[in-house]
């Protein structure tokens, strides 16, 4: 691996998407409300966008859809949200961890069938979906989409044929898929959440007056001046309906000693004002940050976080030091998705174009540099030598997360094992990578702790997955 050859803008992982559903029960306009839920959950998916509204008293079939590719700001336009009429919808943010990025793939998913419309968003990846793919087909089914979304829609929809209610047949689906989802699906009566009986991603229950509200993140319920309710447990199935909130717990299928929440929502992908099965993501993260400070101490003069993602584990460090903490980067907030990276020959550092360093925060120095992880370690690279260019005496990184070793198949895209900086490389060997004076990560024992006990999928770390990998790769573009 050659690093400081990349021109990536952002060396990090992504997560696949949020999802966020609204029903009013007092028959008000949901599309406004679900649009500034999604700009909430924006961080969870940058690539498309999509809102589907209904009307509960009007026609079964007349669903409103608009999606696009984009971000929520250049996809919706004022006049756009007016025009979709509803007092029921679901919203969704994707990032393409599996199934290519186009507007076909955008969700929400809008399926009609003998029993009405189903309208689903989808977070998650299913490590089965190729089997169930090709069951589908070879019973007549046509995809409009690559995505494993579809596939569950179908699933749902067949299940509904034969059941008594949606809900009873979003609870059937589950038992043949394998992997990870949450989901919010609009019926033309109800909005049904579910999450898998893992637990891999997030999503919750809020209230705003007499709307109910499922969404992947409690910062996207403060968003919108909501309440929070309830986490939905692992395994479980909810409906909202015109009297309310109903949770069959028949439904609930989960085995609490076999749950496995994602630890990456704890230490990245999480907004750090979100409250994720009870645990704060930012108290997690400052968590992190002390553990660093505890396990892996360095004399050093000021500590600096890699912005955003590693500010709160470098305010841990220092109030577990007393390092002083301090802000070494100026961010250009401005640089986003539609970025042109530079090309070589510019000789221009697209992190530089992104970041710049306060020289005289660091000259003469000795830096301690948090970041949450290091994937490829290009990043972390440029950063470690801008940091050298502006004066500092000495730059450690430490790393609020344990070396990435292994794949993802759930939602997640870590790229394969050939890619990650720390595969088959001994920790001096990183360090002189990456041209830091010392570099340390936090310990694997020490994140069940960050997540106050929670069981948690580590497989990414440790390779201990808690379902099988699949036989056939599922991840995509970024297996490539």
């Amino acid at each position: 691996m050659e690093i400081g050859s990349s021109w990536d803008l952002d060396d990090k992982i992504h997560e696949e998407c949020g999802v966020f559903g609204m029903y009013d029960l007092d028959g008000g306009e949901v599309a406004s409300t679900i649009y500034y839920g999604l700009f909430a959950l924006q961080h969870r998916g940058q690539e498309s966008c999509g809102i589907a509204v209904s009307d509960t008293g009007g026609p079964k079939r007349a669903v409103r859809v608009h999606k696009g590719m984009g971000l929520c700001n250049e996809v919706f336009l004022p006049e756009t949200l007016e025009a979709l009429h509803g007092d029921i919808g679901v919203g969704h943010v994707r990032y393409s961890t599996a199934g290519s990025s186009s507007r076909e793939n955008a969700q929400p998913l809008v399926l009609n069938y003998i029993k009405g419309t189903l309208a689903l968003a989808h977070n998650g990846n299913l490590v089965n979906a190729p089997q169930l793919r090709r069951e589908l087909e070879y019973t007549g089914a046509i995809f409009q989409t690559t995505i494993d979304s579809e596939v569950i829609a179908y699933h749902i929809a067949r299940e509904r044929i034969e059941s008594g209610s949606v809900e009873e047949a979003v609870a059937l689906a589950m038992k043949k898929l394998s992997g990870a989802y949450s989901l919010v699906i609009m019926s033309p009566r109800k909005l049904i959440g579910a999450r898998d009986p893992f637990g891999f991603k997030p999503l919750c229950i809020g209230k705003k007056d007499n709307a109910y509200i499922l969404t992947s993140e409690t910062c996207a319920l403060a968003t919108i001046g909501a309440e929070f309710v309830r986490d939905v447990e692992p395994g479980e199935v909810v409906a909202i309906t015109k009297d309310g909130i109903r949770s069959d717990r028949s439904m609930c299928f989960a085995d609490r000693g076999r749950q496995a929440r994602c630890v990456f929502e704890y230490i990245y992908f999480a907004r750090p004002d979100t409250v994720f099965d009870g645990v704060s993501v930012y108290h997690s993260r400052i968590f992190a940050g002390r553990c660093l400070a505890k396990d892996s101490p360095v004399e050093a003069d000021l500590v600096v976080g890699v912005p955003e993602s590693g500010n709160a584990a470098a305010l841990g460090y220092a109030l577990e030091s007393g390092v002083p903490y301090g802000t070494a980067f100026v961010k250009n907030t401005y640089v986003g998705r539609t970025f042109i990276k530079p090309k070589q020959s510019n000789r221009v550092s697209a992190v530089r174009v992104k970041l710049n360093v306060l020289k005289e925060a660091v000259e003469g120095k000795r830096v301690v540099l948090i970041d949450d992880s290091i994937v490829r370690g290009t990043t972390s690279h440029q950063i470690v030598r801008m940091l050298r260019e502006a004066g500092a005496a000495q730059v450690h990184m430490r790393v609020a997360a344990p070396p990435f070793l292994h794949p993802c198949y759930f939602g997640t895209d870590i790229p394969s094992e050939d890619q990650l900086i720390a595969s088959g490389k001994t920790l001096e060997e990183i360090r002189f990578l990456i041209g830091a004076d010392s570099i340390a990560y936090l310990r694997l024992e020490r994140l069940k702790e960050m997540a106050e006990g929670l069981p948690l999928c580590t497989a990414c770390f440790s390779g201990d997955y808690p379902i099988a990998p699949p036989s056939e790769d599922i991840r995509g573009e970024y297996a490539k």
